[in-house]
């Protein structure tokens, strides 16, 4: 009985039958031994492991690596910045001041024309940050009135000098045998002399003041392109970069120029007047040529000649007589250098057509069509560029003897201009006729005067001096106050596009150097403001140049503008491979860790 039971147990474990209500232990088989429980002392080891490389990482890696990757970004007064591009911490005017003399009149006489005229241009003026503003001439009461007069005036005229200058002095002179009054403008000085019958000075009624009026239309027509040279800078948003878009035509510039000024707030509606047909014309002609400004422009004379003659020039002399003057009161604006080069055997461009002669004139001509390809810069010696800022050339070309004189056909002209480029002109030497047809050995200054002459009207142009008025020192001072409102304009502008910038790229790096240079921009600006209410533009244009470099040089600051070029992809590019390898260890065993201390605490809050 004993055996059957021991068979069938048998049978039953070796066919795999196991009883459902009871569970055989197989003979042989060896129960798998647990490890012993780990000592609390390796549990301390362990958490102390994890826990030291945890804080290696938390309170060693990661500063150095705040402090190693870290973007700086200085403060900036980004809302003072604002202010400025959007014209809300500074409104600039431009006040000229008109001194009106006249030794011939008493002293009521001329304060009553001067407050009829001033009255006149007042109700006139339709863009009131330009505005012209007279006063009595200094030398008016010493000639006209008592001694304490006189010293009254001089003390005027002194705290005038200190406040603002004097754009332009207009004096008065009666002269018998006129029938109406007739105006004077010296080309090198800034004086308007006023010719009138002596029946002007009597007022026609309370309301009609014919001199009045003619002074007052005079100054008016004088100052009209300067006036809507700045309203066109005021009201336009420039760019960055300092320059601005210009319309392609002079329609367009009149339409530009008109919605301009009308949305102005300084607009008054009512007394807009339309610009002239002449006035668009010249503007766009102005917008075309002017280069942008630089604080030191580089300037090429050459002269060019098909042949071996002339082989010298008197340039220096000339040079020093006919031009240096100019560049003085020019520097004001911006510094100018010189060179001059001879380049002898210098031939037509291949695709300009040969000199035509022109019997009925006797004259050799050259197509209009192709001044445009007249310079052969395949082998003429013409640098594009010399330096820092831009470089204009002026070329005089003197043609062979048998091609003289050489004219551009139709106009008849031997110059023309190239918009920022330069100038051309060709210089026919004038032989007696005991030598018409020899060759011109030299140059002497006399010879080269027409050259530099048309070469400094050329200059004025590439600048962005206005044709009219038609006198140099107005022209230099007009430029003055239109580079003034230009440079306060850019530099605000760049203001502005720099807190855009800073608010749009929050990791973008900001070096003290931005900070410092916005802090000297901001302090110009108020100081170029303050100067231009005062009159004194001068001043101001200096101000605004220190303000626009010191702009320029915080927005295209190198370290700043490396870092937006460098988006977050190409972090996490870079330290991906480098934190993968460190960071998976850590991790994965400080979550084991984590868990066995669970499991741990699950097992004595269980009990036994």
């Amino acid at each position: 009985m004993s055996g059957s039971s021991s068979d069938t147990a048998g049978l039953t474990e070796s066919d795999g039958f196991h009883s459902p209500t009871t569970a055989a232990v197989p003979i042989g088989a060896v129960t798998p031994k647990q490890p012993p429980p780990e000592a609390r002392e390796s549990i301390h080891v362990r958490q102390l492991v994890i826990l030291s490389f945890w804080a290696i990482v938390v309170f060693l890696g990661l500063p150095i690596w705040w402090w190693t990757t870290s973007v700086f970004r200085a403060r900036l007064p980004l809302q003072e910045m604002e202010n400025w591009a959007e014209g809300k911490a500074c409104k600039p005017s431009f006040p000229l001041e008109i001194a009106i003399e006249s030794p011939s009149l008493q002293q009521h006489d001329i304060i009553r024309i001067l407050r009829a005229t001033q009255h006149a241009l007042d109700d006139r003026n339709d863009f009131s940050p330009h505005h012209l503003r007279l006063r009595v001439g200094n030398n008016l009461a010493a000639t006209n009135g008592s001694q304490q007069q006189a010293k009254q005036h001089e003390t005027l005229g002194q705290e005038e000098r200190q406040h603002g200058e004097t754009a332009l002095t207009v004096r008065l002179a009666p002269q018998n045998g006129l029938t109406t009054a007739r105006a004077e403008l010296q080309p090198h000085s800034p004086l308007l002399n006023i010719l009138y019958p002596p029946a002007l000075v009597t007022p026609a009624s309370s309301t009609a003041f014919p001199l009045a009026n003619f002074v007052a239309t005079k100054l008016q027509d004088l100052f009209a392109e300067e006036q809507a040279i700045i309203a066109h800078v005021l009201t336009l948003n420039p760019s960055p970069y300092g320059s601005h878009q210009s319309p392609a035509s002079a329609g367009q510039l009149s339409s530009t120029l008109t919605a301009s000024v009308a949305s102005s707030k300084d607009f008054r509606p009512g007394h807009t007047r339309p610009l002239s047909h002449e006035l668009t014309t010249r503007l766009a002609s102005r917008a075309t040529r002017a280069l942008r400004y630089a604080p030191t422009y580089h300037i090429t004379i050459s002269l060019f000649t098909p042949n071996a003659w002339p082989s010298s020039w008197e340039i220096e002399s000339a040079i020093a007589e006919y031009l240096t003057p100019l560049l003085e009161s020019a520097s004001i604006i911006s510094n100018f250098t010189i060179d001059t080069q001879t380049q002898l055997y210098a031939s037509f461009s291949p695709s300009v057509q040969e000199p035509q002669y022109d019997a009925d004139r006797g004259v050799w001509t050259l197509r209009e069509e192709d001044l445009s390809s007249f310079i052969n810069a395949a082998e003429w010696p013409l640098s594009p560029s010399i330096g820092a800022g831009p470089t204009l050339n002026f070329i005089i070309y003197v043609p062979d003897s048998s091609a003289t004189p050489l004219v551009i056909k139709d106009s008849q002209a031997t110059s023309w201009l190239i918009p920022q480029w330069g100038g051309v002109m060709i210089l026919n030497p004038s032989l007696p006729p005991s030598r018409k047809g020899a060759q011109t050995l030299s140059l002497s200054k006399d010879d080269i005067q027409p050259a530099l002459l048309v070469f400094s009207h050329q200059l004025l142009s590439f600048l962005g001096a206005p044709e009219s008025p038609p006198s140099i020192p107005l022209q230099l001072q007009t430029l003055t106050r239109v580079r003034a409102a230009s440079l306060f304009q850019s530099a605000s502008s760049t203001m502005g596009s720099l807190a855009r910038l800073t608010v749009a790229l929050p990791s973008i790096a900001i070096p003290r150097t931005v900070s410092t240079a916005v802090e000297v921009t901001l302090s110009h600006l108020e100081a170029t403001c303050s100067a231009l209410k005062a009159g004194r533009f001068s001043a101001g244009l200096e101000h605004a140049k220190t303000a626009e470099m010191a702009a320029e040089r915080g927005f295209f600051e190198r370290s700043m503008v490396g870092q937006v070029y460098f988006p977050d992809e190409h972090k996490v590019a870079v330290y991906l491979p480098l934190l993968g390898p460190v960071g998976v260890p850590l991790i994965m065993s400080a979550l084991k860790e984590l868990k066995r201390m669970w499991m741990s605490r699950r097992i004595n809050l269980r009990g036994p």
